[in-house]
């Protein structure tokens, strides 16, 4: 596995775990403290969850699943970069800016959460265009022709 995808790997545990402790952090005021928490916080442990860990992960284990082939094909590893980028700040920003948001109402935060939000879904697009023809089924034709079937 190369550096990048690492990155993309690791990057998704690290979301996990902020996901975790966000998820304990709300047991605790729900169960133990009998309080509500605001709607964003839970936003916020979903999102996490799902996009910081999941998508991240998926990210990840295609840029790592889907090698290059030796034909010349649209791929930018500068680009791949970048979009990591992107993404690790936007959803660190997003989680952040919902968690501070449900403790303090702010017009500013409230940007920064949409900020964050259309920066993941332009890195999201970016992305799987940057990898798109980079998904091909080599070897698939020959093992599909001696009947093999998924």
């Amino acid at each position: 596995m190369f550096t990048l995808a690492r990155y993309y790997v690791k990057s998704a545990v690290f979301f996990l775990l902020i996901g975790l402790l966000l998820g304990g952090y709300m047991s605790y005021e729900i169960n133990i403290k009998e309080r509500a928490v605001p709607p964003s916080i839970i936003t916020a442990h979903t999102h996490l969850i799902l996009v910081g860990f999941v998508m991240m992960l998926i990210m990840g284990v295609a840029l790592w699943l889907f090698p290059r082939p030796r034909e010349k094909i649209f791929y930018s590893p500068l680009l791949s970069k970048i979009i990591f980028y992107l993404m690790f700040a936007a959803v660190l920003s997003r989680a952040a800016g919902e968690v501070i948001g449900g403790f303090i109402v702010s017009g500013r935060i409230a940007w920064l959460t949409v900020t964050a939000s259309y920066v993941e879904i332009l890195a999201i697009i970016l992305f799987f265009a940057n990898i798109w023809q980079r998904i091909k089924p080599i070897g698939s034709h020959i093992r599909e022709s001696k009947g093999e079937k998924f």
